[in-house]
C-alpha cells in the first residue's frame, strides 16, 4: 500500500512538472509570435518604432517587427534570402512547412500566373472590403493569398487584433480565431500564433509605405515568416512600420468598415502584444477572388 501510494504522489509530481513546462513553452511561444506595440526614443520623445509579433511563432526583429517562423517564397529565394533582391513578377514561389497549423489547406501551386490582375473581396458581417491585389509586386504573396481564399481558409474566421496607438491596423487571417471563438486576450490562448502549414519569404519591401488602405502580410520577424495572417491599415502608419511587412494589396472600398471599428476600440488588452480585441466583432464570411 504505501509502495502504491508514493508511486502515485510521483506520477502526480511529474504531471504537475509537465503541465507546468507545457504552460511555459505556450506562453514563450506567444511572446514570439504576437505584435508587441511600440517604445518611445526616451532621449529625443520620438517614436522608435513598433515591436510587432504579429503571426505565429519567430523571433522579434528590429522596432518594426511582426510574428511568424521561417520559410521561403518568390523567384528562387531561400529562407535567409533577403525578399527585397528578388525580382517581381516572381515565376516561381517556394513554400516551406510552418506549425502550429490552423487549418490544413495544402500548399499553394509553385508556378504563379504572374501577369494576370486580381480583385478580392473580404466579405464580412458588417458589409464587403473590395480590394486590388498587387501580383505585379508580390507575386508569391498574391499566390498564397488566393490559395487561403479559394480553399476556404478564411471563411468563418475573427479579425482578432486590433491598433489604435503608434501603427493603426485590424488584424486578420488565423483560423484559430473562429467566428464563434471568445476572444480574451488570454496569454494561453492560440489565437494569433496559427498558420496555414507553410511559410514564405517577404516581398516588395524596398521603399515600403503604408498609408491608410494598405493590406500588409503579418509575419515572425525575419524576412521569410510570411503566413495566412495579414492586416488592413485605417490610417498612415508608415512611420511605425518601417519597411518590415509585404504589402500585397490596397482597399478599394469598405475602409470605412474597418475605421468605424477603430472607433470603437478593444474590449481588453494583449499582455505582451499590444492592442487588443476588438470590441465591435469583425468576422470574415468568406473571401471571393475575381480575376480581371
Amino acid at each position: 500500500m504505501a509502495g502504491n501510494s508514493e508511486r502515485q504522489r510521483r506520477q502526480a509530481r511529474e504531471k504537475h512538472r509537465r503541465q507546468q513546462e507545457l504552460r511555459l513553452a505556450r506562453q514563450r511561444q506567444l511572446r514570439k509570435r504576437w505584435l508587441t506595440g511600440f517604445s518611445a526614443v526616451v532621449a529625443a520623445g520620438l517614436l522608435a518604432g513598433l515591436l510587432v509579433a504579429f503571426l505565429p511563432s519567430g523571433n522579434s526583429k528590429k522596432p518594426p517587427a511582426a510574428a511568424s517562423k521561417s520559410p521561403s517564397a518568390s523567384a528562387s529565394a531561400s529562407a535567409t534570402t533577403s525578399a527585397a533582391t528578388v525580382a517581381e513578377p516572381a515565376h516561381h514561389c517556394t513554400y516551406t512547412a510552418a506549425t502550429p497549423v490552423s487549418k490544413k489547406v495544402g500548399l499553394p501551386p509553385a508556378t504563379p500566373d504572374f501577369a494576370a490582375s486580381y480583385q478580392a473581396t473580404i466579405n464580412t458581417n458588417l458589409g464587403p472590403i473590395s480590394v486590388s491585389l498587387l501580383n505585379d509586386k508580390a507575386t508569391c504573396t498574391v499566390n498564397s493569398f488566393i490559395h487561403l481564399a479559394q480553399t476556404g481558409f478564411f471563411n468563418n474566421t475573427q479579425c482578432h487584433r486590433l491598433l489604435t496607438s503608434g501603427i493603426y491596423v485590424l488584424q486578420c487571417g488565423d483560423a484559430y480565431a473562429t467566428a464563434s471563438t471568445k476572444l480574451d486576450c488570454s496569454t494561453t490562448s492560440t489565437v494569433g500564433t496559427g498558420t496555414p502549414g507553410y511559410e514564405y519569404a517577404s516581398e516588395n519591401l524596398t521603399g515600403a509605405k503604408y498609408p491608410a488602405g494598405t493590406v500588409a502580410m503579418a509575419n515572425g520577424g525575419t524576412a521569410t515568416s510570411n503566413g495566412s495572417q495579414f492586416f488592413i491599415v485605417f490610417k498612415d502608419s508608415s512611420s511605425g512600420l518601417g519597411t518590415s511587412y509585404t504589402p500585397f494589396a490596397t482597399v478599394s472600398s469598405g475602409l470605412n468598415i474597418i475605421q468605424n471599428v477603430a472607433k470603437d476600440g478593444t474590449s481588453c488588452t494583449y499582455p505582451q502584444a499590444g492592442g487588443g480585441v476588438p470590441k465591435e466583432k469583425v468576422i470574415i464570411d468568406s473571401v471571393t477572388i475575381k480575376k480581371t
